[in-house]
């Protein structure tokens, strides 16, 4: 299966550039993975370029998560991360991302000197 980086996901999600957005959805017609990595930085990108709120990155990453063309690595993970993401708008979706991934990997607790992650269970504030 091909993968798909940043950019490819931006495109299918803000639509702002018709050609490239065509090529994105020709692109993962035929299935295509997605990285933790590359769904960490869409979400940096969407928030802090695109100037999204928690709520419609929240969408997006849901959108992603049920798209038929798209295999997200790990998705129960991803499926987790965005559950502690939507319930606590504050923090960043990768903040989320990393300690469920810690989770899944039997390394918790995950040290932490932001405040809002060190509230989630399996977070330890220094």
């Amino acid at each position: 299966m091909r993968a798909v980086d940043t950019n490819v996901l931006v495109r299918l999600i803000t639509r702002d550039d018709a050609r490239q957005a065509t090529a994105a959805e020709s692109f993962v017609a035929a299935g295509a993975w997605v990285g933790h990595l590359v769904l960490a930085e869409t979400t940096w990108v969407l928030s802090a370029v695109y100037d999204l709120s928690p709520a419609a990155i929240a969408m997006a990453v849901e959108m992603l998560l049920n798209h038929q063309h798209l295999t997200i690595q790990d998705a129960a993970i991803v499926a987790a991360a965005l559950e502690h993401y939507r319930d606590n708008a504050r923090l960043g979706f990768s903040d989320c991302l990393v300690l469920e991934i810690a989770r899944k990997a039997g390394h918790l607790p995950i040290g932490t000197f932001d405040r809002q992650l060190a509230r989630l269970a399996g977070a330890q504030r220094l």
